[in-house]
């Protein structure tokens, strides 16, 4: 599944609201739980997380992985904090915009179809 322009950066803040973790942590925990239906590449998490870092929205450390590799940690900010959360109010009136859209003259089965 195509990730949606502009879910990535609330992905990415979701991953990272209880733990910092590594850009593969990352990926790996989205892929867990979706049950691989969103697959982030490489080529668009890393400028994001480095945009991110950028902007404030989240900080990073160099540690070590679960593999005992040298890997850059990111956690969230008070700043990501706060945009994590406006990006989910955000993207709950979208779904429910959109929700009434599909919606509209459904009387049964699948909305809309």
């Amino acid at each position: 599944m195509e990730l949606l322009p502009g879910t990535l950066d609330l992905l990415i803040l979701r991953a990272l609201r209880w733990e910092p973790t590594h850009g593969a942590g990352v990926a790996a925990w989205l892929a867990f739980i979706t049950d691989g239906a969103l697959q982030v590449e490489e080529g668009s998490l890393y400028p994001a997380l480095q945009r991110l870092t950028r902007d404030g929205l989240i900080e990073s450390e160099w540690g070590r992985s679960e593999t005992n590799r040298k890997a850059r940690h990111y956690q969230l900010t008070a700043l990501g904090r706060q945009r994590y959360r406006e990006l989910v109010e955000r993207w709950l009136g979208y779904v429910q915009t959109m929700d009434r859209v599909i919606s509209y003259g459904a009387t049964s089965g699948i909305r809309g179809r």
